[in-house]
């Protein structure tokens, strides 16, 4: 095994001098070749260490960041000599190049009428050959598809890009011949949105779709199970923090609707009904245990459910408790 260059400098060091210490003799007796890998440990900078003698075998390292300093996010932003992370969100990954639409020079002046025209034509031929065939066009018409939808619903960045990656293997699987464009966009969307632990349900995604909830859930379950993507059933308790927001509710009312989902769910009360429903249903029979009554029209209206199944789930999950109204 070679030493490094600095080890061997020490050596040389030491032998010109006459020194001998207690590392030197203890480097002797170590068989660098034949060494247990679990008694070597690697450094955070780059040294590899024997644990048990703390002699360092290597040291030489490779730093490949960059060759200047930044101590904030700013001076990181105006000393960085690339561009935006790459993504899924663009059908071309963002690598291509994008005109400003300021109309200035790089010294912030405004350039002249004859230059703005011929910058128009350059961003309209831009945005012509960034696509360069039907299938490209179709790929960015349903990732900003994705992207309006994601951004109507308020789902963060993760789920766009979990959601393009979902379409993104649905195209290669060619699964979106013989259905729209739209309805495939939005079933990712719904698949990405459980994924992520962010539970929409149906109603809401195809209030900001263009396409029906039925063919939503048609789709969904097509594309899910080609994919082959494991779907675990969405748990109540992730709706209510939202629904307890929109309708004013206070932590207490939420933490009892998440008891009376727990103990409930433990009895099997939960196994074939709409999350939606039993959330609801639970934060309307905690609001009434709480004193901080709603009516089951203005949760139905939140959780976008009838009251019907509100009162349903209301008496199967009062009963279950014990609790006599």
């Amino acid at each position: 095994m070679k030493r490094p260059t600095r080890q061997r400098e020490r050596e040389h060091e030491r032998t010109r001098w006459g020194e001998e210490s207690a590392d030197d003799e203890a480097e002797a007796e170590l068989d660098v070749d034949n060494l247990d890998p679990e008694e070597v440990v690697r450094t955070s900078d780059g040294e590899l260490i024997h644990e048990e003698t703390g002699i360092v075998l290597e040291e030489e390292r490779i730093d490949p960041g960059p060759e200047w300093r930044a101590f904030n996010h700013s001076e990181r932003q105006q000393k960085s000599r690339v561009g935006a992370p790459t993504t899924q969100t663009m059908h071309d990954k963002g690598l291509t190049t994008t005109i400003d639409w300021k109309d200035k020079d790089a010294y912030g002046r405004s350039i002249s009428s004859r230059k703005r025209s011929q910058m128009h034509r350059l961003r309209k031929w831009q945005e012509r050959i960034r696509t360069k065939d039907a299938g490209e066009r179709n790929l960015q018409f349903a990732l900003s598809e994705v992207d309006r939808m994601a951004s109507a619903l308020g789902v963060p960045r993760s789920v766009r890009e979990v959601a393009s990656v979902i379409y993104r293997r649905a195209l290669d699987e060619d699964l979106i011949r013989g259905r729209s464009i739209e309805g495939v966009a939005t079933a990712c969307l719904y698949a990405a949105c459980r994924k992520e632990g962010i539970p929409r349900s149906l109603e809401e995604i195809s209030e900001v779709s263009r396409v029906e909830r039925k063919e939503i859930g048609r789709t969904y379950r097509y594309v899910s199970q080609e994919l082959g993507l494991e779907m675990r059933p969405v748990d109540p308790k992730k709706y209510v923090p939202r629904f307890s927001s929109e309708l004013d509710l206070s932590k207490e009312v939420q933490s009892k609707a998440n008891e009376i989902i727990e103990t409930t769910a433990e009895q099997g009360l939960l196994s074939g009904k709409s999350p939606t429903g039993y959330a609801a249903a639970a934060i309307y029979a905690a609001s009434l245990l709480c004193n901080e009554k709603k009516t089951q029209r203005e949760v139905a209206d939140v959780a976008q459910v009838t009251e019907v199944t509100i009162r349903n789930r209301y008496q199967e999950q009062i009963e279950a408790m014990g609790i006599h109204t």
